[in-house]
């Protein structure tokens, strides 16, 4: 047997678990074992899976101790997106999540969106000997959404502020000169080797002022657990920039604004409780009370749409909102999980009125708010499911 046969029959054997049933008749030692060991925990036949054989059988156990070592092996023997899956997994079929309530076993996680999203469910069981641990965990993965959508999205919202901004009848200080000779080019006149400007194009005086209110309508029950991770990433972000005012507002049955939160997304956060039932037309109620520049307010609403107040008073608002000036726009997730179980009836009855609901991920969200803040078409991906 050659080594790339070896090779071959190394992978199946770990894939196919062992015992008589695989065909491989090839044992694992050191690493290999290890590796076995690790998969046999989660996907053995006390993971729920029902392989056979004996070493597939050992499971994690009931201790938050078990559970940590097995994190810290994971993490050694496999890349970190691979690790996220698996956790993701033990949380999901072994029932894992009173565990997260251990400190030891916090300190071992592979931190990612999914997992906050578990320990915000979890917050208000949390002892205090766990919140700064899990705060911690928090606290990294935010900042590791920060460095990559905060720079991207200042600059792709600047740009539409100052092309919203844009005034036909400038001051003569306030005029943009490049602008204003690409726009006027076919008035040049060769003899006189000069451009005949007959418009002008610019920005109006107060370009530091706040030029748009932001409010981010946040579904706060448990399926929307990694939109409210994102969503609160970029309320942090837009609340940054000095011209925009930005709302954000979260609910399930009760509406919370966390707006005085905003400069620390952490503290957003551990302001949620994911679960519970939904009232969106309280929650755009409370939106739209707070409105007081409809044609210079864009309100995102994030929800899976699954309503549980008054869904014709819900529907009605959304049409005021629009016909007052407010640019509205509703996601069914901000996540990169795509398009989750959503109210079909009431995505249908949100376009017909102008204004489709569609999943978007944390990358496009940057996009879809240029495109409301300048009053132009959303840039709804081809999958959407808006219909």
């Amino acid at each position: 047997m050659n080594d790339r046969d070896d090779e071959r029959l190394r992978r199946w054997r770990l894939v196919l678990g062992g015992g008589a049933a695989d065909g491989t008749g090839r044992a694992l030692a050191g690493t290999d074992a290890a590796m076995d060991g690790a998969l046999a925990a989660l996907y053995g036949e006390s993971g729920g899976r029902g392989r056979t054989g004996r070493d597939r059988s050992a499971g994690l156990g009931a201790s938050a101790p078990s559970v940590a070592r097995w994190l810290g092996d994971i993490r050694t023997y496999f890349p970190s997106s691979v690790v996220q899956v698996m956790q993701r997994d033990a949380i999901d079929r072994l029932g894992l999540s009173t565990l997260l309530l251990e400190p030891e076993m916090l300190e071992a996680v592979e931190a990612d969106v999914h997992l906050v999203g578990t320990l915000l469910s979890l917050n208000k069981a949390m002892p205090e000997t766990t919140k700064e641990t899990a705060r911690a965990v928090v606290r990294k993965v935010v900042e590791d959404l920060e460095k990559r959508l905060a720079t991207r999205t200042r600059a792709t919202l600047t740009g539409a502020l100052d092309r919203s901004a844009r005034v036909s009848r400038p001051r003569h200080r306030d005029i943009d000169w490049d602008r204003t000779i690409r726009a006027n080019l076919k008035n040049y006149l060769p003899e006189h080797r000069t451009v005949v400007p007959e418009r002008l194009i610019g920005y109006g005086r107060a370009s530091q002022s706040v030029k748009k209110d932001v409010v981010l309508c946040i579904d706060q029950s448990g399926s929307m657990a990694a939109s409210v991770v994102y969503a609160s990433v970029f309320g942090a972000v837009l609340a940054s920039m000095r011209s925009l005012a930005t709302r954000l507002v979260v609910f399930d049955t009760a509406v919370v604004d966390l707006t005085d939160q905003l400069d620390d997304p952490v503290d957003v956060l551990f302001g949620t409780q994911l679960g519970g039932g939904t009232d969106i037309n309280r929650a755009l109620a409370y939106c739209q009370s707070r409105i007081t520049r409809p044609a210079d307010t864009v309100v995102v609403l994030i929800s899976d749409l699954y309503e549980g107040g008054i869904r014709d008073e819900m529907l009605k608002r959304v049409a005021a909102m629009k016909a007052s000036g407010v640019q509205f726009v509703a996601l069914l997730a901000l996540s990169d999980e795509g398009t989750p179980a959503y109210d079909r009836e009431h995505a249908a009855a949100l376009a017909a009125l102008g204004a489709p609901a569609f999943a978007c991920t944390p990358d496009l969200f940057p996009e879809v708010m240029a495109a409301a803040i300048e009053k132009r078409p959303l840039p709804i991906p081809d999958m959407a499911t808006h219909q």
